[in-house]
């Protein structure tokens, strides 16, 4: 009985989010196409095979105790997220976040008690709150809708201008050890110019919705490593200088945080000398942040040290020296990649052969020619 019952409420939950989703596919048909390709409606353990790699092998699974769900399965109860085929985030996980409470683990989503009502954001209407409604005129002959027949669309709260509503999920983890596996700096949810939005959603050619048409939209794709990562690589520029005994490659990331935040990723610079012709691999460079335990590579749930950090910081410059001489003509390949998994993890996860995950990811692709 208590089976059927958990059964009854998942599928509740599930039916929910395809709903939802059909509903609001009628005003936001692009928006909806565009986030179904997302890794945030894949963000359950049934759409997302590196996180449910992580969750087989957590000792939590036999509990059922699933602490993932507050962010990854959103619109069910935690203790029943892992149970049976769940969704991840719907169109309501996001808009209907109203607040974001800090906490030293994790933070958490406050959401709103108002009935259909979702906030969102535009510039010139932060302080407009568009409830809708007919309006009448001509002793009633002619009726006139006002703003969405089916929410009311609220445009004043500034953490979707800031990005900060992005922080409930993407702030910081801590581990039970109280050990943070993996953090985004807040200073890339402060700024209503350059934010977690602006880069990760950026304003693309297309209408929001068909009731109001308008030239762009924001990309409800969520550009990131695993989904159009092309979008990102804006915020990486390669730079190449001759030196006395070699030449210099310069990486520069402009994002607001670590090249990648996630603890299971890796980014490499590979370079090759290409010399009438003959192209010579040089060595590849790692940039990489290793949890652990009793100073060897552990998971995430039992870390409680960094073992070696050389990931590309915010902002930051990193030269790297390579001593070859050159001679005049010769170009210079540069490319800075990443992997979605650490190859030396993919084993231990059962992730190996895994054809998307061995992959290695270009991100910055440039020549340089030597004068």
């Amino acid at each position: 009985m208590k089976k059927m019952l958990l059964l009854i409420i998942s599928l509740s939950s599930l039916l929910f989010a395809s709903s939802e989703m059909d509903t609001c596919k009628k005003c936001h048909p692009t928006i909806v196409e565009e986030f179904g390709d997302s890794m945030h409606k894949k963000s359950s353990v049934d759409d997302d095979k590196v996180h449910k790699a992580v969750w087989d092998k957590h000792p939590a699974r036999e509990s059922g105790d699933y602490k993932c769900a507050n962010c990854h399965t959103p619109n069910i109860k935690k203790e029943d997220a892992a149970k049976t085929d769940q969704q991840g985030f719907s169109c309501s996980s996001c808009h209907a976040i109203k607040d974001v409470e800090l906490h030293a683990q994790e933070n958490k989503n406050i959401y709103t008690t108002e009935d259909k009502t979702f906030f969102s954001a535009e510039a010139g209407r932060e302080k407009e709150k568009v409830k809708y409604k007919y309006e009448t005129s001509l002793l009633g002959l002619n009726k006139t809708s006002v703003g969405s027949p089916y929410h009311t669309i609220d445009y004043t709260n500034e953490k979707f201008y800031t990005a900060a509503v992005c922080m409930g999920c993407h702030s910081h983890k801590q581990n039970a050890e109280k050990f943070t596996i993996c953090e985004t700096d807040e200073k890339g949810a402060k700024d209503k110019k350059q934010n977690c939005i602006t880069c990760h959603m950026p304003k693309i050619e297309g209408s929001a919705t068909t009731i109001r048409m308008s030239e762009k939209h924001a990309f409800h794709g969520f550009a990131g490593a695993r989904h159009k990562p092309e979008m990102l690589s804006k915020y990486v520029e390669l730079g190449f200088e001759k030196t006395a005994n070699g030449f210099s490659v310069v990486v520069e990331n402009k994002a607001p945080h670590n090249l990648m935040t996630h603890p299971l990723r890796v980014v490499q610079l590979r370079v090759n000398l290409i010399r009438e012709g003959k192209t010579t691999a040089l060595e590849t460079q790692t940039f990489v942040k290793v949890l652990g335990r009793d100073n060897a590579p552990s998971m995430p749930w039992i870390a409680n040290a960094v073992l070696e950090d050389t990931m590309i910081k915010s902002e930051e410059k990193r030269v790297v020296n390579y001593s070859n001489a050159l001679l005049a003509k010769d170009k210079i390949e540069v490319q800075l990649g990443f992997y979605v998994v650490n190859p030396k993890a993919l084993k231990g996860l059962n992730l190996d052969g895994d054809k998307e995950l061995e992959a290695f990811t270009i991100l910055k692709d440039k020549y340089f020619t030597v004068e």
